[in-house]
């Protein structure tokens, strides 16, 4: 059996989706090795084929299996449950948000599109479901995760399957790196809606204007796929995309060399690949490989020029070969020019033109909660809501709110318990040199989203390290904010994973 295929018609082998099965090691089978690379021959071994209905070889198919999404209401969960459903599986999903009423629009959504919503209490999981996908954030002694096991359910992590679905597309577009990815999806996503090309795209933050579950957008059955390629959880070894694109390599999810061998894994499995000339650990994972190179510095073959980079748009050029494109984005920042440059080279490798790629991004109204302007007051006030949640994201938002205004007021939230401990030392270490003498940083409470995790750390904490105030609660931020702003400032609303963090910050425009 190959790695990527199986047993199905030469002529329609390319549209039938394999099981990949890859389950971590608290759900019973392997994970990835210490260094960061995979045991291929476990995860290869742990593959099941479940076939989806695909034009051409609907005489090869299986009954519908039903398919139980654990945590379905998260970012990167409720598009890949509306694929399986738009692609005909039988779905149903519980999250804890939804139990305690919250996400109401994300559970519309997938209301509508035929998901049948259960608590998470383990009651949902029965012999009949024939596959259990679960968020990173269900913990594996959920009910729902112990009953599954018991039942001998396949269990799979959301990026294995994710991985399986950009494996069938023609191509499949997977973008990896530790910063920006979900930009650069809603890059492409814009650029092939524009270009009318009917793509399947599954990315982690919706379109500006297009509410908050998700870039989604479900295509034909080998057709194109684009998607974010996680290495958060070691899964990034599961791609063989046909277009591979290593945007960044940073301190995110875990140290640095912790993910490389992952990164490695990719690189060498994508049959296109392409790399920022800008980042040192990108090119030294990918030596000696065939790639080529993007950016807006270092050796880059497709490279892009900054002509301005706000205050409140950008603009640029991109050369390729002998032509010179220009590129102008209603967003700000170098880093939004960096990821339009990746954007129109992935379009590129997939046979698009890449000065239609160029003008369409002209028109990208930019992706939720990534510099999202919520508000503007007559006095010059700007209210804006980004995802920034490590180091690099940080400083990049930091930066693209200081090039449009005096002072920046900064609101940020760590996401959990664990990744404020992770990012205790880098925070303490980036603030006094991100932060102008004009500018004033608040830590809002550690976002909790239930479990049993380990509390034993507070923004209270994080605070006395830098220097700068943490309050108890939303109510006292607001008053912060209140008494510290002033025409022309810039109050920027940063944190990840919390689904009511964009409500609070048009709140918080509001009430200024």
């Amino acid at each position: 059996m190959s790695a990527r295929r199986a047993g199905c018609c030469r002529g329609c082998r390319d549209h039938c989706l394999l099981g990949f099965g890859v389950r971590c090691s608290a759900f019973g089978v392997p994970q990835r090795l210490n260094n960061g690379s995979c045991d291929h021959a476990a995860v290869i071994a742990e593959r099941r084929t479940i076939w989806l209905p695909a034009s051409g070889c609907r005489q090869h198919a299986a009954p519908m299996s039903l398919l139980h999404f654990s945590g379905v209401a998260g970012q990167g969960m409720n598009p890949l449950a509306q694929l399986m459903a738009a692609w005909g599986h039988a779905v149903q999903g519980s999250d804890r948000s939804l139990d305690r009423g919250e996400n109401a629009e994300i559970g519309g959504r997938l209301r509508a599109a035929g998901i049948n919503l259960l608590p998470q209490d383990g009651t949902a999981i029965t012999p009949t479901v024939s596959r259990f996908i679960y968020s990173a954030a269900v913990e594996p002694d959920t009910p729902e995760a112990r009953t599954a096991r018991s039942l001998g359910i396949t269990c799979t992590p959301r990026p294995a399957l994710l991985a399986e679905v950009v494996d069938a597309g023609g191509p499949g577009i997977a973008v990896a790196g530790t910063s920006g990815k979900s930009t650069v999806v809603g890059m492409l996503a814009w650029i092939l809606r524009r270009l009318e090309v009917p793509a399947t795209v599954l990315g982690g933050a919706a379109l500006a204007g297009e509410g908050t579950a998700g870039c989604f957008a479900a295509g034909p059955q080998g057709g194109p796929v684009v998607a974010e390629a996680c290495e958060s959880d070691g899964t990034l070894v599961g791609y063989h995309p046909g277009v591979g694109v290593i945007h960044n390599i940073t301190r995110d999810h875990g140290e640095v060399e912790e993910v490389r061998g992952q990164f490695a894994v990719f690189a060498r499995q994508s049959r296109i690949l392409l790399v920022n000339a800008a980042c040192p650990e990108a090119l030294a994972v990918t030596d000696g490989l065939p790639r080529t190179l993007y950016g807006l510095s270092g050796p880059a073959t497709i490279a892009g020029e900054v002509i301005a980079a706000g205050p409140h748009r950008a603009r640029g050029v991109v050369l390729i070969h002998d032509r010179t494109i220009d590129l102008e984005l209603q967003q700000p920042g170098v880093h939004n020019l960096e990821n339009a440059v990746a954007a129109i080279a992935a379009a590129q490798a997939c046979g698009l033109d890449p000065v239609a790629a160029a003008a369409a991004l002209a028109t990208f109204p930019g992706v939720s909660r990534r510099f999202e302007v919520v508000a503007r007051t007559d006095e010059g006030l700007r209210v804006v809501d980004d995802y920034a949640h490590n180091g690099a994201k940080i400083a990049a938002a930091v930066a693209a709110a200081q090039a449009g205004s005096d002072r920046v007021v900064c609101l940020f939230q760590p996401h959990g318990f664990g990744p404020a401990r992770q990012l205790r030392p880098e925070l303490k270490e980036l603030l006094p040199g991100l932060l102008r003498p004009s500018d004033a940083w608040l830590y809002l409470p550690i976002y909790f989203a239930g479990g049993s995790v380990t509390q034993d750390i507070t923004s209270q904490d994080l605070a006395r390290d830098a220097g700068v105030d943490a309050v108890a609660d939303r109510r006292e931020a607001l008053l912060w904010v209140a008494e510290r702003t002033r025409p022309g400032d810039t109050v920027l609303i940063m944190g990840a994973r919390d689904p009511g963090l964009g409500a609070f910050a048009r709140a918080l425009a509001d009430a200024l």
